[in-house]
């Protein structure tokens, strides 16, 4: 397959505007300027597929074309590089490695919208990737690339990086919006959508890393192209992160729809060690988990891994074998999203420090089989009340792990400690 997003990590210097230039970098915004107007840039992006890769998967074109063209407000474009999703680590390889393919992408999507300044909202512990990335924005303005008139076109744009203080919640679009509005990292109550009411109440456009890097991509080789690569309602390829028991970990690039299994066990080198496979988190901690039973005939692309039970997420892909403790496991989930909670909502601010006390419980041989269920209750009346999908996403491996593993969750409480050990 080839390597559309991880095209120019492997060369040296890669990170440099020299090395991505050379390697036909910028062309593609040469060419937007030039030959194509914002409402082209935007139905190309439409006709290739390409779909939001920060979880929820929304079409990028369309959200793109939501931007009211006869807003007298100014517009505003914003990279979310807020990546704080366990098991997740592509974006970062992305803005170490290539931030230039980042930086054209934020450029040709402030185009399309006709937003004349952008932002890239960073991880406040992401450092050397801000470093970089400080780097790559001031080469691009040397370059003519940023700033006013870009290339001769008429086109102003600013570009600001913005480092964020290690929230989790700033990582859903709008509580990252509330973050650089200068408050708390609240997420806001939906509609009005961002592409209307955004930052400062003006339109605006939140894409992931991973989004806006592919874009120079599909402009310079055209959206058929792009289209004629992965399933008929996924399409290009995505990056997965592969950590957990397996041996070859790391960032991969795949074609949409490839065979789940046939990837860990061949790609991946499958579970070392000679254990078995037990469980995989296939889109980072906030998706359910699936058996290893369940993943035969799964494939990797947004519609098979929902109808397996599970979603396909930022591409988190966590390995467990034979020797996980998924009592154990399923506590250190809850207890990283009960601690990351912003606390507006209630059935989240509370419901995610019962479950953790719960599964903390269980796991030290205090618990009681009833607990299960009060977990299963206190999920489900977590599951769709709360204002962002957060509570969705610490309630739903709560409920997945005790529904997958309840056989190990009740010897778990018979014996009053791990049945592994």
């Amino acid at each position: 397959m080839e390597k559309i997003l991880l095209r120019n990590i492997d060369i040296q210097d890669s990170h440099t505007l020299q090395v991505y230039e050379s390697r036909g970098g910028y062309r593609a915004l040469r060419k937007a300027l030039k030959e194509m107007t914002p409402e082209r840039v935007t139905e190309e992006v439409k006709a290739s597929g390409l779909r939001g890769r920060g979880g929820a998967g929304f079409p990028t074109g369309m959200k793109w074309s939501f931007v009211p063209k006869d807003s007298l407000k100014p517009k505003y474009l914003i990279c979310n590089a807020d990546e704080s999703e366990p098991g997740t680590f592509k974006d970062r390889l992305l803005i170490e490695k290539d931030p230039h393919a980042m930086v054209e992408g934020v450029i040709l999507a402030s185009y399309a919208i006709q937003s004349h300044t952008a932002f890239i909202y960073i991880r406040g512990e992401l450092a050397f990737g801000a470093k970089v990335l400080e780097r790559a924005i001031a080469e691009a303005y040397q370059a003519g690339y940023l700033g006013k008139n870009i290339s001769g076109s008429g086109y102003d744009l600013e570009l600001i990086l913005h480092r964020g203080a290690g929230a989790y919640i700033c990582g859903e679009e709008t509580g990252l919006l509330s973050s650089l509005e200068g408050g708390r990292g609240w997420p806001k109550v939906k509609p009005p959508f961002p592409a209307t009411h955004g930052l400062f109440g003006c339109p605006t456009i939140v894409n992931n890393v991973e989004t806006l890097a592919v874009v120079p991509w599909i402009i310079d080789q055209g959206a058929a192209r792009y289209a004629a690569i992965g399933t008929e309602k996924s399409k290009g390829t995505k990056l997965f992160c592969v950590s957990g028991h397996i041996r070859n970990p790391g960032v991969y690039e795949v074609e949409m729809g490839y065979p789940f299994r046939q990837f860990l066990e061949e790609d991946c080198g499958g579970v070392p060690g000679g254990k078995k496979l037990k469980g995989v988190i296939p889109g980072g901690a906030s998706m359910p988990v699936l058996r290893a039973d369940e993943i035969e005939g799964v494939r990797m692309d947004y519609e098979s891994m929902q109808a397996a039970g599970t979603l396909l997420g930022s591409g988190g892909v966590i390995v467990m074998d034979d020797s996980t403790c998924m009592v154990k496991t399923a506590w250190n989930i809850a207890r990283f999203f009960a601690h990351e909670s912003c606390g507006q909502c209630s059935p989240c601010r509370e419901g995610c420090h019962w479950m953790e006390k719960i599964f903390a419980r269980i796991d030290n041989g205090s618990g009681e089989k009833a607990d299960l269920d009060l977990i299963l209750n206190i999920s489900g009346n977590i599951i769709g009340r709360t204002i962002c999908p957060f509570g969705d996403a610490a309630a739903m491996p709560a409920a997945a792990f005790i529904k997958k593993y309840r056989d190990e969750f009740e010897e778990h409480i018979r014996q009053k400690r791990c049945v592994l050990t």
